[in-house]
């Protein structure tokens, strides 16, 4: 059968389930060619379910007694989803394609199961709100508690509500081949719909795209993808043409091509990584946009390299972290065990150390993650300059209206500047 919306958002919760796989992951294969409005459809009905899944669960317990088969519990949430969270989809297609669902992939007697459910939900009319904000956005007990420890329960709460919108595809321009007016244009020709960023330059929000690579304008290399506070965190270095740049855990790249275009693409960039083959879509990435400057290399950034020691203008140290700021766009992060999270700030010490050793005197060390946690932030950061003398913090200037004072670290929030949670740190090695 042709695979459909629904189909392929129920397949991708179930990878996700049996293989531990990455919903973004997952649904970028299986997404490959279909029509634009499907593959959208497929995304938002996949990333809902995700992001209410233990609102959903609290909802069906009312009206299923017994233990589920989890494909069953997983075409069920689909379902109830699509009835309490899509008004677009009529009630009686949510349902039928659940029993036909049911039928392919579970049985007869679960298809009469799952039929009998959601017609006892739709005739029960709305359903009640749980008052407790981590049920309510489906945030485990654990998480909830640690957002509300690091800001309290207001903003934790809205947080929260804030990771469970839709967010709008963030395009940058590729200043290398094109100018803002003509991007914009041709992304609404091909049914896009486009706004400019609220307050960073030479970037657009869009939405409506389906699989970006079915874009000219991307496949092509006139806009990559790339989030306004990652974007941010390059042009907060202040990199310049003709300087000599680390990129030191440069997976999927986008800093990297960030930084080759503040170059005009002059100088030298070295991306860094410790998988081969993200270093080959990184490659592959810099041939799309047109970037020559660029060079990559098999690293481990918590390992010593000899040759570039003191030898970089600047060096953008965006370390692995927990990851708790994107749960907007990867909503399977917010069910992560937190024991696993422990261990990453003596990680990202030893990164940060490292990484230091290859600024020459003069040149910028900028720490950035894509977390919210103090401990994996502003804690690193202080205690490396308790051991690091020869660096010291250095203001940065933010845009207007992005609400972020002059300063050497910055945390940024979805719910505050619209963007990934975000952290910046900017260094300066005493001449």
């Amino acid at each position: 059968m042709e695979l459909t919306a629904r189909e392929a958002a129920l397949l991708a919760l179930i990878a996700c389930r049996r293989q531990g796989a990455w919903s973004e992951g997952i649904l970028k294969e299986l997404l490959r060619g279909m029509e634009r409005r499907e593959a959208a459809l497929a995304s938002r009905l996949c990333y809902g379910v995700l992001q209410n899944r233990i609102l959903l669960d609290h909802w069906l317990d009312a009206y299923v007694k017994g233990k589920l088969q989890p494909v069953v519990r997983d075409i069920l949430r689909l379902g109830l989803y699509q009835l309490r969270f899509h008004d677009k989809i009529p009630a009686s297609a949510a349902v039928n394609q659940a029993v036909e669902q049911c039928k392919r992939h579970a049985n007869s007697q679960a298809a009469r199961l799952v039929n009998g459910v959601l017609r006892n939900i739709l005739r029960a009319g709305e359903l009640p709100l749980p008052e407790d904000p981590g049920l309510l956005y489906s945030h485990p007990a654990p998480l909830r508690q640690l957002l509300e420890t690091e800001y309290g329960r207001e903003k934790a709460e809205a947080l929260m509500r804030c990771h469970n919108e839709a967010p709008e595809t963030t395009l940058q321009l590729n200043p290398l081949s094109g100018d803002l007016q003509s991007l914009r244009t041709e992304l609404e020709e091909a049914g896009c719909t486009v706004k400019a960023h609220p307050w960073l330059e030479n970037c657009l929000c869009v939405s409506g795209t389906g699989s970006l690579e079915s874009l000219p304008a991307f496949r092509e290399g006139r806009a990559y993808v790339q989030d306004a506070a990652a974007k941010l965190s390059v042009l907060a270095a202040g990199i310049k043409p003709g300087m000599r740049v680390l990129d030191c855990c440069a997976a999927p790249g986008g800093k990297s091509f960030a930084a080759a275009m503040c170059m005009e693409n002059r100088g030298a960039l070295i991306s860094c990584d410790i998988h081969p083959h993200k270093l080959q879509l990184i490659e592959k990435g810099a041939q799309r946009l047109g970037i020559s400057i660029l060079t990559t290399r098999l690293q481990d950034a918590s390992k010593p390299v000899e040759e570039f020691k003191s030898s970089m203008d600047v060096v953008l140290a965006d370390v692995p972290c927990s990851g708790l700021g994107v749960i907007r766009k990867k909503p399977d992060i917010r069910y992560k065990d937190l024991k696993q999270i422990e261990a990453l700030p003596a990680i990202q010490s030893v990164i940060l150390a490292q990484q230091a050793a290859y600024v020459k005197p003069g040149g910028v060390l900028l720490y950035s993650t894509c977390t919210i946690l103090k401990r994996e932030n502003e804690q690193v950061v202080e205690d490396f300059l308790k051991r690091h003398g020869e660096f010291v913090p250095e203001e940065m200037d933010f845009p207007t209206f992005s609400g972020l004072s002059r300063s050497a670290m910055a945390t940024l929030l979805p719910c505050d500047q619209g963007t990934d949670g975000f952290f910046i740190c900017k260094l300066r090695r005493k001449p």
